[in-house]
């Protein structure tokens, strides 16, 4: 037990974990086993153990790729002479004791028999290029535009951020535009993907119309998802030979076809039969990328992996063309794209980066007061061991994906990047434990890809922090969030604007919670008694209860900022409350404002109910209107113009 312990401790497994009230919880040893037997150290028996040990410790020593900042003392030293080649291909020699770089880049180290890449950062993350910007947030696949086919897409984006930036907005961030699962249009989640280095094909441009589809208040994933589908395949059949799609196709390399070989497993095994949906379900041939199967499937089938390349040409092109416009009507930063945590561990980064995933762990949460059970996410991640071990070559391709095409990127649940809940297969969620991540390697490496891009970098960082890792963030240079809701002190009173954190990031709300007419009216508890969270007569008075408690504070709260003027409205009447939001938040000392397009134009339903799955339309709500007419209305000018004008000041 002592050794599995000290395997634990050197692997970065936690063996015990804090309850919300403060109880102490021991992970069962059963839990530890499974957890390093799927991070690729065995754990069975004492031999495996010892085994494993010894794995961990040689591995600390020869990594292929070590962290350092600009202008400050490498850690990372040789023990005899050494080469060092910069970037820009200056070369230095010497003996034990590596220089203090001033340049930031990815420079090799030719030391002890061995090559290692020196990733060397920026003391911290690209910075907003001006002060007190602010942008809008909005669900891509709710945006409209006519031939859309029933999904958002890149054109009805482009449309956005250009009428957007003529309002005056330096930002528009989006939801994740991860790809999918072509083969299974049911799976639509954005962050749920099957791989975070690629692009969801469902919002390249259509090229005709569906009028039902297009006029319905949802999305129709499934049905919007074939159209979508056949349509691109018609213009793979015009333009897959086109010198373009070549040029695309070999510069992206190995990963582009990984992916498209995979697209095309998934249709060819889950088509034939529904429980092979999941690569490890697979004939085993077919688990491995590298496999001669695989090889022979791509060539015997090379149309079909070139259709799936080509989607991914596509999409690219539309992406590409939304920050073009951005960027084009004098947007300072234009699209900042989002992040997911984790993939779903069935899909295209599973199967093409085995040894850097969590393959037989899925991610969630602790049992806490709202989930007393805890959260099982039903998706996977990276696994800190394999990153370190391939020189964290899949974190890298994943930052530079989210940003080739943005001026930022939020990351879902930052605190990911310092530990994760991981659950092993079969267990429940409050089986799991903490598996610690290398945070300082991984913020260093966002600063050096934010600096590349000239991208800020957001983290969505609510809820229980790590001890101390805020501060990291905040020296990382890495933005959190502030949300109306959350910005109360003890007492419940609601914090002035002006105390607002300013490296942080202002929001009304976010799409897991509730719009601000939503919260004002009740909606959010009206859905939780439909769905059954709220299962008495009790709780739903007292949430109704302390709510109007709420109001009343929050209004007060926005009388003295000077937002609202006057007694608090009815919860019937949101819409004065939302103006008064949006205009205390704009008040914020916060750097940035992000405004969700749903409180600017002043909706009642959120975009997605957590803990739900089929009883409310999550990543399905479309807005009312054409996108490049969405903020006409004489109520939503007024409101950016609100906005716009409390930025300005000091």
């Amino acid at each position: 037990m002592t050794d599995l312990i000290a395997l634990a401790e050197a692997a970065g497994l936690a063996q015990h974990w804090k309850h919300v009230h403060g109880e102490t919880h021991e992970v069962a040893p059963g839990t530890l086993r499974k957890i390093l037997g799927a991070i690729g150290l065995p754990a069975g028996s004492d031999d495996d153990i010892r085994d494993s040990l010894q794995r961990v410790r040689q591995a600390g020593n020869e990594r292929p790729l070590v962290t350092a900042v600009v202008g400050q003392p490498i850690e990372a030293q040789p023990s005899g002479k050494y080469r060092l080649t910069l970037e820009d291909g200056t070369v230095r020699e010497g003996a034990d004791v590596l220089p203090v770089l001033e340049t930031a880049g990815y420079h090799t180290l030719e030391a002890d028999g061995r090559t290692t890449t020196i990733a060397v950062a920026p003391r911290s993350c690209f910075a907003l290029p001006k002060p007190r910007c602010w942008g809008l947030a909005a669900q891509l696949y709710s945006l409209r535009r006519p031939g859309d086919a029933g999904i958002g897409d890149f054109a009805a984006l482009a449309r956005f951020l250009e009428t957007a930036g003529k309002r005056g907005a330096d930002a528009v961030a989006i939801s994740p535009v991860h790809a999918q699962f072509s083969a299974d249009p049911d799976r639509f989640s954005p962050y749920a993907p099957s791989s975070r280095i690629m692009l969801n094909v469902m919002h390249g441009d259509a090229t005709e119309c569906d009028a039902a589809l297009e006029q319905a208040e949802l999305v129709e994933w499934p049905a919007a998802g074939r159209v979508r589908l056949r349509q691109l395949r018609a213009l793979f059949e015009r333009e897959g030979s086109s010198p373009e799609f070549a040029k695309f196709r070999a510069a992206m390399g190995e990963k582009l076809e990984a992916h498209a070989r995979f697209e095309a497993l998934h249709a060819h095994f889950f088509g034939s039969d529904p429980k092979l949906w999941h690569w490890r379900t697979w004939p085993e041939a077919f688990r491995n990328p590298a496999s001669p199967a695989v090889q022979t499937f791509a060539q015997d089938y090379a149309r079909e992996v070139a259709f799936h390349a080509f989607l991914q040409f596509h999409a690219e092109r539309g992406l590409q063309a939304a920050q073009r416009a951005a960027k084009e009507v004098g947007m300072s930063v234009g699209l900042i794209s989002d992040l997911a945590v984790g993939a779903d561990g069935g899909g295209s980064h599973g199967w093409s980066r085995q040894e850097e995933t969590l393959i037989g762990l899925s991610v969630g949460a602790p049992p806490d007061l709202l989930n007393t059970q805890g959260q099982n996410w039903g998706i996977t991640a990276f696994s800190p061991r394999g990153l370190q071990l391939h020189g964290f070559q899949a974190f890298i391709e994943m930052l530079r994906a989210a940003l080739r095409h943005a001026g930022g990127v939020r990351i879902d649940h930052v605190m990911g990047l310092r530990r994760l809940w991981v659950i092993p297969e079969g267990a429940s969620a409050a089986e799991g434990a903490y598996l610690s991540f290398p945070a300082r390697d991984l913020l260093r490496l966002a600063a050096l890809e934010s600096h590349r891009h000239k991208a800020i970098v957001l983290g969505e960082d609510l809820g229980t922090l790590p001890e101390s890792f805020q501060e990291q963030l905040i020296e990382a240079g890495l933005s959190g969030m502030r949300v109306l809701w959350f910005e109360q002190y003890r007492d419940g009173r609601f914090k002035r604007p002006s105390e607002w954190s300013h490296e942080a990031v202002a929001m009304t709300t976010t799409h897991d919670l509730p719009t601000v007419a939503g919260w004002w009216s009740g909606r959010d508890i009206f859905w939780r008694k439909r769905i059954g969270l709220l299962d008495d007569h009790n709780a739903v008075w007292f949430a109704h209860e302390n709510r109007a408690k709420e109001r009343n504070q929050l209004w007060d709260a926005m009388r003295e900022s000077g937002a609202a003027q006057g007694d608090a409205p009815p919860p019937g009447t949101p819409v004065p409350a939302v103006d008064a939001a949006i205009s205390h938040v704009a008040r914020s000392a916060c750097d940035l404002v992000l405004l969700p397009l749903e409180d600017a134009l002043a909706r009642l339903e959120q975009p997605n109910l957590p803990g739900t799955l089929d009883e409310h339309p999550n990543w399905r709500r479309r807005l009312p209107g054409p996108a490049d007419e969405l903020l006409d209305p004489p109520e939503v000018s007024a409101r950016l113009s609100a906005l716009a004008e409390a930025r300005s000041q000091r």
